[in-house]
């Protein structure tokens, strides 16, 4: 395929402007998938931690030879490698991954940790053959169908956020919430995935305990493993439950990068009101897209569609009945949510992040 140079006439792009956009989109979607082999595989670990030959990083990650040496020649030709002298013989190349290209693919705890979306992406594209017949029918393809890529790639996603920022920077900076975290008030957790967030509450402030909610049977239990690893097990406890089954009242309640997703969220936004205590503050962090629909969008707004049409519609309509809301949940769709489950209204906190918004339901 050739590949011209990108004219437009007044009627907007050429055909070869758009041709070559979707062409860069093509290398993208490979890139992605190499990913995906090199984090399933351990074959970025393995470079993280040392300069390695084709036959020495199949030595080390337990995979074959021939297929350790394309990996490794794509993802230098790509720039994502270096090789110290491309005229070796091949089998003797010796092949670097730069520190920062390192943290993007293998810290964990970086906020440059994007690997986990280039997982998500791929994992779902493993169910397109679902997805086409879903289009068809009007009905969903559940989380629990997307299985194991989409949860781990969600959870990896966001626990760099949920362990730093928001419980240590975000949270705080809100003085109704900074006073329940700093008197060790009491938490609820909803739509609590893998458990990170209610995790990173504990850690950062000793005094809090925390209850997370989800009926996601696996995900509960990889957080309760979370939880017993980051030794706070005594302080966060994880019910394989709707919140409704909460006893008592809590000072602080929050939904996390979930409501967009549930079928039937006035119902939640209503049972979070309920297990709120008269004082106590009910906390909904959600997708910071625009508030209003335009077109074209920025970057995060592509973004967010992307998993709307993908993952968290389908989800969504993979239950009966349902709102269909999906990912690009705006201000006002919250705000009539909020209504009809008896919040007087919302209150979009000052807090600033490239990817969520910080709403007080009141």
């Amino acid at each position: 395929m050739t590949i011209t140079d990108s004219t437009a006439t007044a009627s907007g792009p050429t055909a070869e402007a758009f041709g070559e956009r979707l062409f860069d989109a093509l290398l993208g979607a490979q890139l992605v998938q190499a990913a995906y082999l090199g984090d399933r595989l351990g074959l970025y670990r393995a470079l993280a931690a040392d300069a390695l030959t084709p036959p020495e990083l199949a030595a080390r990650t337990g995979t074959a030879e021939r297929y350790a040496r394309e990996w490794l020649e794509h993802q230098a030709v790509a720039g994502v490698l270096t090789v110290d002298d491309a005229t070796a013989a091949a089998h003797e190349r010796r092949f670097r991954l730069p520190p920062g290209h390192a943290e993007v693919l293998t810290d964990v705890l970086s906020p440059n940790h994007v690997l986990p979306l280039a997982r998500m992406v791929a994992g779902v594209g493993q169910h397109m053959d679902a997805l086409v017949g879903a289009y068809r029918s009007g009905g969903g393809v559940s989380w629990a169908e997307f299985g194991t890529d989409a949860r781990e790639a969600q959870a990896a996603a966001n626990r760099p956020l949920f362990l730093g920022a928001l419980p240590r920077e975000y949270l705080p900076s809100v003085p109704v919430i900074r006073e329940v975290l700093e008197r060790g008030g009491r938490v609820a957790d909803v739509g609590c995935g893998f458990g990170w967030s209610a995790i990173g509450l504990a850690l950062a402030h000793p005094d809090v305990t925390v209850d997370g909610y989800d009926v996601d049977g696996p995900s509960i239990a990889a957080a309760r493993r979370n939880a017993l690893e980051a030794g706070v097990a005594e302080r966060v406890r994880f019910h394989r439950a709707d919140a409704a089954t909460a006893q008592g009242r809590y000072d602080l309640v929050t939904a996390f990068e979930c409501i967009h997703d549930m079928p039937a969220p006035v119902g939640v936004l209503a049972t979070m009101r309920d297990i709120a205590a008269p004082d106590g503050v009910v906390l909904v962090v959600d997708e910071r897209v625009a508030e209003t629909f335009h077109a074209p969008g920025d970057e995060v707004e592509q973004l967010m569609y992307g998993w709307s049409i993908t993952c968290c519609l389908p989800d969504g309509l993979a239950h009966t009945p349902s709102v269909g809301t999906g990912t690009v949940m705006r201000p006002d769709i919250l705000r009539r949510y909020a209504r009809e489950a008896g919040y007087a209204d919302i209150e979009i906190l000052p807090i600033d992040d490239d990817f969520f918004r910080f709403y007080r339901l009141r």
